[in-house]
């Protein structure tokens, strides 16, 4: 049966490795729809500049209009609280029960899945697929794959590498930032000041 690709992030901002990771969803055959899914409360994290949620919903649109098979997908911005991927996917599949899902999610959210909220569930009940990025450590990276694994994750590594970016980066320099970011989503934040610029 055709994959749900769901592809969730804080998206602050929306870049480059982002549309890169886009793309290879976009071109696999075996995924017929996309989820991009900006988080509300990401539970991981503490940014040091978060833009608007009306921002970050946007840049999402934007960039969804390039992907025949994307939409966006606002079903973290439905409940209060941290934005739990377990949560989601229980929501997600109870919502779509004839879709069958694959969570998307970079190597380095890899690292230190087994600290992500009922981590254990989470990977029993929804297969992954994993992107390489470009400043991976392979030998990290195989041992996670190999760990995870055998703890009864259903695994696919995408051939694809993507761009190693940091967001921390473009959200402190934003005037540099260009070529880190799709040129749309880049027209669409000049200006504005979300990041200072």
């Amino acid at each position: 049966m055709p994959l749900t690709a769901i592809f969730g992030g804080t998206f602050n901002p929306f870049h480059i490795g982002h549309y890169e990771m886009l793309r290879a969803l976009e071109n696999d055959s075996s995924i017929e729809k996309i989820f991009i899914m900006p988080d509300r409360i990401p539970p991981h994290k503490v940014c040091d500049k978060m833009a608007e949620d009306d921002t970050r919903i946007k840049m999402c649109q934007i960039v969804s209009e390039d992907f025949s098979k994307a939409e966006v997908c606002l079903i973290e911005f439905e409940r209060e609280g941290k934005s739990y991927s377990f949560d989601t996917v229980t929501e997600l599949k109870k919502r779509y029960p004839d879709r069958e899902f694959t969570f998307v999610c970079g190597g380095d959210m890899l690292v230190y899945f087994d600290k992500w909220y009922r981590y254990e569930e989470l990977m029993k009940i929804i297969p992954f697929t994993v992107f390489k990025r470009s400043d991976t450590d392979i030998s990290e990276f195989n041992e996670c794959i190999r760990r995870f694994s055998g703890l009864g994750m259903k695994i696919t590594v995408k051939d694809e590498i993507i761009p190693a970016v940091s967001s921390t980066e473009i959200r402190n320099n934003f005037t540099k930032a260009r070529s880190l970011l799709p040129e749309r989503v880049y027209k669409f934040l000049s200006g504005r000041g979300d990041y200072g610029d």
